[in-house]
């Protein structure tokens, strides 16, 4: 009775988060609607749901592949869509976007006490694991994108998630971009190339980012804007997303 619980609300909940996609995509007026489908890592036993966008225009294809990573959700299901501003915007421009729902309602919740570092570290992991799972996927379907220049995008608990996976697969990883990551490290690196738009409202934790003299060295980008870290997904507001949109294609085409 409890896993049909469970299931029922689950379904309940992506329903939901749908809904809310449809109304917003109907909102923008937007062409590009999105391939949902849901990969089984059999080794975890873990269900990973994932939503494509893709050009409309194929001759507009650069075969670029993005990934994009939520932020928290509280397990409630059905983030990897709340972000079609950004998701939809990249795709019209060309690019591959591969957008990962990380969180289960079955999933233990985000840890908010102790260590955070530490506590939040499986977590991070799981995201991290995803990652490689859904890019294997990706890459046996789709063979003829450009791998050695995929981009990894992540908001908030999204972004400590790509960081990870970014610090342990260097050479898979083209461009980082994370927006307002408040946790894990950024990597200092020239290569992956790393870029971070920041919040207004919330600071990043200690050597969280990096230091004048590191942002130098390694020739990173970290922009401070003054959008608030929970306006970053489709909460933003049209100013916002222009401008949050504006700098994450620049990133991209540096």
């Amino acid at each position: 009775m409890k896993q049909i619980f469970l299931l029922f609300l689950s379904g309940l909940l992506f329903t939901q988060c749908v809904s809310r996609h449809t109304q917003m995509t109907k909102e923008t007026q937007s062409v590009i609607q999105p391939d949902t489908l849901r990969y089984v890592d059999e080794n975890r036993k873990r269900e990973i749901p994932v939503a494509i966008y893709q050009p409309v225009d194929k001759q507009q294809a650069n075969n670029i592949p993005v990934i994009f990573n939520h932020g928290y959700g509280a397990n409630q299901g059905g983030d990897y869509l709340l972000y079609s501003y950004l998701t939809e915007f990249l795709a019209a421009k060309g690019y591959f976007v591969i957008s990962i729902q990380h969180e289960l309602p079955t999933d233990e919740l985000l840890p908010t006490t102790g260590n955070i570092r530490e506590t939040r570290m499986p977590n991070w992991q799981r995201g991290a694991e995803n990652i490689y799972y859904v890019l294997d996927k990706i890459k046996a379907t789709y063979p003829a994108l450009h791998y050695d220049q995929l981009a990894v995008i992540g908001h908030s608990n999204g972004g400590d998630m790509a960081a990870l996976f970014t610090h342990r697969h260097p050479g898979l990883v083209h461009k980082l971009i994370t927006l307002d990551n408040r946790r894990m490290q950024l990597p200092r690196t020239k290569k992956p190339q790393v870029f971070s738009l920041r919040s207004n409202d919330y600071p990043a934790d200690e050597q969280v980012l990096p230091g004048e003299a590191e942002i130098k060295q390694y020739n990173m980008t970290i922009q401070f804007t003054n959008i608030n870290h929970s306006h970053m997904d489709n909460d933003a507001s049209e100013e916002e997303r222009k401008y949050i949109t504006g700098n994450i294609l620049s990133y991209l085409k540096k």
